[in-house]
């Protein structure tokens, strides 16, 4: 079987860290063959880099989260020089979450332009994240013309109607352990339709373990229920979903190769 790619995880946060070999090794012993580590914040993003150049299969991006109130606010200059590495292959995650929005959101539309703009200047694809925010997220993506370096609408849970728009934007569809729960027919609804050459998926490791790690630690071995779930939507198999998302993160993700240049 082609090898499974977990294109979203964060591996430099705990416990993932702390049994890393295992963690990489347990990924391996269940056919998966890269993973993306995502950056949160400016102040972290040195250790995911350092995992990037360390591990052949792993991957970094730079970026800070929308949630994050504390540490240093990105400037597009900041993001550019960064991701000005062959390792960082990704700008993100960045996006819109309004699920705890408190007072004027001006404030995370403003740090997701700054994050679309610095893509198309890095010339390095967008990983966004969007909760409770959907209107607001594509009127930014169509605002700053995110179409123009593309990227992922990561952890998706949101209605067809808005995967069609971020489709029509140049933008892959990832869905993670969610689409496993018991009380996500909606969103398999979604799985089913979203076509092959945009399907990618994830963990979003440690959080949002899929059925039937539920509730415990998530890692990118895992991903492969994630993929085992979309095959027996699609009426397809496990081997033809690997094929197609790998063969879509390494068309996106373009800067992704398997050489590891220690820093």
């Amino acid at each position: 079987m082609t090898p499974l790619v977990d294109s979203h995880c964060h591996l430099n946060f705990e416990p993932l860290n702390v049994g890393l070999t295992d963690v990489l090794q347990r990924a391996r012993d269940n056919g998966v063959g890269h993973m993306l580590c995502v950056s949160v914040t400016l102040e972290t993003f040195p250790e995911i880099r350092t995992l990037a150049h360390d591990h052949a299969n792993v991957f970094a991006s730079v970026g800070v989260h929308p949630n994050e109130r504390e540490g240093r606010e990105p400037s597009v200059e900041d993001l550019t020089t960064l991701a000005n590495d062959a390792r960082v292959v990704a700008i993100g995650e960045t996006g819109l979450d309004y699920y705890r929005r408190q007072g004027d959101m001006a404030w995370q539309q403003e740090r997701f332009r700054c994050h679309i703009r610095a893509a198309k200047e890095s010339g390095k694809p967008l990983i966004i994240h969007t909760r409770d925010a959907a209107a607001d997220t594509l009127r930014i993506m169509r605002e700053e013309a995110a179409g123009d370096i593309g990227g992922v609408m990561h952890c998706f849970t949101e209605s067809w109607e808005t995967a069609r728009a971020a489709l029509d934007l140049n933008f892959h569809i990832s869905f993670s352990g969610i689409v496993t729960f018991r009380n996500a027919d909606a969103l398999r609804e979604v799985a089913k339709q979203v076509p092959q050459g945009r399907l990618l998926v994830e963990t979003d490791a440690p959080y949002l373990a899929p059925m039937p790690h539920r509730g415990k630690t998530n890692e990118p071995a895992f991903v492969r229920h994630v993929a085992e779930c979309l095959a027996d939507l699609r009426g397809t198999t496990i081997e033809s979903v690997a094929e197609d998302t790998t063969r879509n993160f390494f068309s996106l993700f373009k800067g992704a190769t398997t050489q590891a240049v220690h820093v």
